[in-house]
């Protein structure tokens, strides 16, 4: 029968459940169980994907389109698996489910309560990720305890625990025990009224992850399991770590995976963490910087361009580099080229995103990227604006721009399909999930890719217009992949310039830290040939990445 762990927080937000579920997901994979991850968010949105990034970071996509949380993101490259829209609910989405089962007369006249109504909906959306082929759930519980709107959530996974079985379900528990500086001590206070809480929920936790600066005595761990219940092998600290993907390894050396495989009868399978050392090292050893600009919206909140950011840090340590980041406000990006902050950068990368703010910026860094050699990689709206780029100022199509941004303009380059013109709801419109795209042979994408076939996911709703394509042809800019029907392009590149790549697709959600997105790669060689004044090569795919001198890594 499918095992079950829940992964609950108290104290205080951003402790890192997210990645704390992650972690343990990659060390019972390790030791060869097959794992799926669920994320149950207590906000009243249905999705995160008509919400501001400003409120929730970016919306993560999955292969059948879910636009769902960013923790996704953290799952899949962790346990490197792909996950579906069922890997995230919402409280809208669950209410909005009971109240359409109402309409319809599923309930037969009875009275709709949260108890059972609301419960049986949560725990319906749990049981779904179990299965034959699925040995261990992992469902992280957004919010912290003690917030209201997580109260359904947490009586939804008591009673699961009575549903299926005590050896069946294991619940994690992740606090804060915060150093106060005045006392010179670490304080476990935190922890204990956190688990209070949780208790008076009818949860005891089987175990408690102890997020700190630094490492906590032994002797505080026997003081949290005396006070919370809780084995004292079953307290486990995660101090602060040089590099997030450090933490698996940290985990282990606490023995959480041990604790959970003793609770679920898993104690004859051993663990090879051997492929995870390996990346590790090459994160701690990652130390040539190269410095890359991203030109976005929403710089205050780098969380908006997550998946993006970790890409380019697998990119990097393929190559034994450290990406440094640089946040240039796109409304701010054309008052930087006078003053040359663009020029000293040794690539740009510019992000999707949705609304004309900031669009005049991206297109000025596009064209400084495309007239002094400056590696640059368009994603989505990235791809868009290159293009508007080169319409207006190499073909001189005066005017041209996208009909999102510009609906009178002369020359609207970037377009809505005309099959999508009637659809008058928004999101009908959008092009979401996986969809297949064929290279040009010989192409520079063909050549990172090695192969002419290939699979990305999307989020937008506007293309390049075909009608303008001819007009493109035979002056160095190439539509370098296509939908299968050749009606749609999805890449685009320069000829001649060391790496001048746009694509209508987010690559960055199928990068992993051990097997970096194709084009993140290869535009971080590019931007290390520059850093270095060399030319940049394509990597031998089938050798290791390069080895530098050690330096630590951060997160």
């Amino acid at each position: 029968m499918t095992k079950h762990i829940f992964v609950t927080g108290g104290v205080a937000s951003s402790l890192g459940k997210g990645l704390t579920a992650s972690s343990l997901g990659r060390l019972l994979k390790s030791r060869g169980l097959r794992i799926t991850m669920q994320k149950l968010d207590p906000y009243l949105n249905v999705d995160p994907g008509t919400m501001n990034p400003f409120e929730h970071g970016e919306v993560y996509v999955t292969d059948d389109g879910g636009e769902t949380d960013l923790d996704l993101g953290h799952y899949e490259r962790f346990i490197d698996e792909s996950l579906s829209r069922d890997s995230n609910a919402t409280t809208g989405s669950i209410y909005s489910a009971v109240i359409a089962a109402e309409r319809r007369g599923d309930y037969l006249g009875k009275t709709v309560q949260v108890i059972p109504h609301i419960t049986d909906e949560i725990k319906r959306r749990i049981t779904r990720l179990a299965g034959d082929d699925v040995d261990v759930v992992i469902t992280e519980i957004g919010g912290t305890v003690g917030d209201i709107e997580i109260l359904p959530f947490l009586e939804a996974i008591r009673q699961f625990r009575l549903d299926v079985g005590r050896e069946n379900v294991l619940y994690v528990h992740v606090t804060l025990v915060p150093f106060i500086g005045p006392a010179g001590e670490q304080k476990t206070k935190p922890t204990q009224h956190s688990v209070t809480e949780l208790r008076s929920r009818g949860i005891q936790p089987d175990a408690i992850v102890c997020r700190s600066e630094t490492a906590i005595s032994s002797e505080l761990k026997r003081k949290i399991s005396n006070l919370c219940d809780v084995p004292v092998d079953a307290v486990v600290n995660a101090a602060d770590a040089r590099s997030l993907y450090e933490i698996p390894l940290i985990m282990h050396d606490e023995g959480l995976d041990a604790v959970v495989c003793q609770h679920f009868g898993f104690t004859e399978l051993d663990i090879d963490l051997s492929e995870w050392e390996i990346l590790v090292d090459r994160v701690e050893r990652a130390s040539t910087p190269v410095r890359i600009g991203l030109i976005g919206k929403y710089v205050s909140l780098p969380d908006a361009y997550l998946s993006v950011v970790e890409a380019l840090n697998h990119g990097g340590f393929f190559h034994g580099a450290k990406a440094e980041v640089e946040w240039i406000q796109a409304e701010d990006a054309e008052g930087l080229l006078a003053d040359g902050r663009l020029r000293d950068l040794d690539g740009i990368v510019i992000p999707g995103g949705f609304g004309e703010r900031g669009v005049e910026g991206k297109v000025a860094a596009a064209g400084y990227a495309r007239e002094h050699q400056i590696p640059c990689l368009g994603l989505c709206l990235g791809m868009q604006v290159m293009t508007i780029e080169f319409a207006r100022n190499v073909l001189g199509l005066t005017g041209a721009n996208s009909s999102e941004f510009d609906p009178t303009s002369a020359h609207p380059v970037i377009d809505i399909m005309d099959n999508q013109r009637d659809v008058t709801e928004k999101g009908g419109t959008m092009r979401l999930g996986a969809y297949v795209a064929e290279l040009l042979p010989g192409s520079q994408v063909a050549r990172a890719y090695g192969r002419e076939v290939v699979s990305e996911r999307h989020r937008h709703r506007y293309e390049f217009n075909p009608r303008y394509r001819s007009r493109f042809e035979g002056s160095g800019f190439v539509c370098s992949g296509t939908s299968p029907d050749g009606r749609l392009v999805e890449f685009i590149e320069l000829e001649g310039h060391p790496f001048w790549v746009g694509t209508q697709a987010h690559p960055e959600f199928k990068s992993r830290p051990e097997r970096p997105a194709p084009l993140f790669r290869d535009f971080i060689d590019a931007a290390l040939a520059r850093a270095e004044g060399r030319n940049p090569h394509l990597p031998d795919l089938d050798a290791e990445p390069p080895a530098s001198s050690s330096s630590p890594a951060t997160a």
